[in-house]
Order: structure tokens, then sequence, then C-alpha cells
């Protein structure tokens, strides 16, 4: 997959496309039956797959929606997306300038003369232009004149993705990961850098590594400890992480706690990516540093009995 960081920068004309719009949240099951129609439609008709989205969220620029919580970080949805098998993924940068676009204007000279579309998957409910103004009816017509074929995915499929990123994000709250990870069909991922800490963890006897998420926008699932599994030096490793305050030992700022199993190495600074695999228990304040650390043995032999399974 080529992954394009503006409309304007999708410059080889030598070939045409079939194309879908939308944020892609998640790519998650409902998604992947869309992809999978458009990859399948483009190859038969001989075009080069391609998405088009957007970012920042729309919502975060026309609404100014700073508390808006994503599935996925853009770097997460281009590698999930790389992996389904796209030709292209599209980024456009969503502004106001572009948001005011008619929707001659849009499907003119962004879909036809600068995609070279020749196929458009889009759900029935689809809306652009200018204050959204224009439907799927319009984008039939306009693809009678401009010679595209429109293709509409079923109000079935385009409401299987509204529950399903709507069911997502409340299991993600609620601490579900098991129905999260199901409906997404992978394990729900946090990615960030290794930051220093205060060392309380390696004092207990349960080094940690602190991730540093960049983006405010990315969804924290719901407090409490977690199984998870990272790529680390060419290897998977298990361990087991807390998201919370600490409250044993009087923290008083959120942070991302992992502890590693069977893992020396110097984590510092890098980037990391963490698959949360199951959920063991709430964040509790223990009365003692010695009651958390038997509760932290307790949690790593529960770890280590679910990643036998």
């Amino acid at each position: 997959m080529e992954t394009v960081q503006g409309i304007s920068q999708f410059t080889d004309t030598s070939f045409n496309t079939a194309v879908t719009i939308g944020t892609f949240d998640g790519v998650h099951l409902g998604h992947s039956k869309i992809l999978e129609r458009l990859i399948n439609n483009a190859k038969t008709a001989d075009l080069k797959s391609a998405v088009l989205t957007f970012f920042p969220h729309p919502r975060m620029v026309l609404q100014k929606d700073t508390d808006i919580k994503l599935l996925n970080t853009l770097e997460e949805k281009i590698k999930i997306l790389d992996a389904i098998g796209l030709d292209y993924l599209i980024i456009h940068p969503f502004t106001k300038d572009f948001s005011r676009l008619s929707a001659t204007e849009f499907v003119r000279d962004i879909l036809v003369n600068s995609l070279k579309t020749k196929k458009i998957i889009i759900g029935y409910d689809h809306r652009f232009g200018r204050n959204r103004n224009a439907n799927i009816q319009d984008l039939i017509s306009f693809g009678n004149t401009l010679d595209f074929e429109v293709e509409e995915i079923p109000a079935q499929e385009v409401d299987d993705v509204s529950v399903s990123s709507t069911k997502i994000r409340k299991a993600l709250l609620e601490g579900d990961i098991s129905t999260a990870n199901n409906y997404l069909n992978y394990a729900y991922m946090l990615t960030g850098t290794i930051k220093k800490g205060k060392g309380l963890g390696r004092q207990f006897g349960f080094p940690t590594a602190n991730l540093d998420i960049a983006e405010p926008y990315k969804l924290i699932p719901k407090n409490g400890v977690y199984v998870v599994k990272s790529r680390l030096d060419n290897k998977d490793h298990y361990g087991m992480m807390n998201i919370g305050y600490n409250p044993t030992v009087s923290g008083n700022e959120k942070s991302i706690e992992v502890n590693f199993f069977e893992f020396e190495g110097d984590l510092y600074s890098k980037k990391i990516q963490v698959d949360l695999l199951h959920r063991i228990r709430d964040e509790h304040k223990f009365d003692s540093v010695q009651e958390l650390q038997e509760q932290l043995k307790k949690d790593k032999q529960t770890s280590l009995t679910l990643i036998s399974r």
C-alpha cells in the first residue's frame, strides 16, 4: 500500500481508481467488509483500490470537538490498512476551506480530475459538499455526467459499521476488552513512547515501562489491570499493564505502566505498540505496599495462566 499525504501528492495518472471515502476509525469487522468489496471491485475492473480519508477528524475542525476520542491514531490506522491489501491510502488534511468546496468541485476536481475515479463505493447515507448538502443520488447524477459508476453500500452494512464503532467504544470504556477485540477482529492497541517514571515498580519487584501517548484524541480504556503483548526486539513479549493513578502510593497523575515478563532490555525513548488481550481487575487502593506487592504476584500468575491458554 502506498500512503499519500494530501490529494495534490497523488500525481500518477497512468491508471484509474476505485474509491471509498470515510474516517474508518478502528478499521473493524464492519469496515473490513466494505474494504474487501472495494479491493475485489478494483481487481475485477482493472482499477487501483484507494481509500480517501481525512485528518484531523472533521469534528475536530468544524465543531472544535477537542474531547473526541478515536479508536486509532493516524499511525495505527495506516498500519492496519496496510495489512488489508489496499493499493492506496490518501490522507487529506481536513480544513475549513476544504469543507467549503461545493459538491461539484469535490466530485469534479478531487474524485475525477485528481484521483481518476471510475468507481465509487459509498454508503446510502453519505453526504458531501459544502454544508453536506449533496447525497448519493447527487453522486449518481455526477457519475452519469462525468463517467464513473457508483455502488451503494446497503443500509444494513452501513448500520453495522456504526453499531460496531459504538459498541467498541462503549466496551473499552467499560473495560470489556474481549467484546472490543471481537468487533475489531484484532487486539486493541496503544502506541506510545516509553518515558522515565518514578521507579516505584522496580522497588516492588515489578519494574514498569511508562507509556506516553502523544495523541490526546486516542481512546484510553477503563482504568485497571490488563494482560498485554508487545513486539520487542523482533520477539513477542507478554506482560501486565496498569492504567490508572496508582492510589496505593498516592499517585495523582494518570499513567499507563507495563511490566513485561522476562524482558531485560532498555526501552527508554523507544516507541512501542501494546496490544490489550485481557482485563484482570479494577485498580484498587491497598492498605499497604506489601498488600499491593502480593496482589501484583497474583496478577502475574493470572496473566501467565491466560497467556498459556
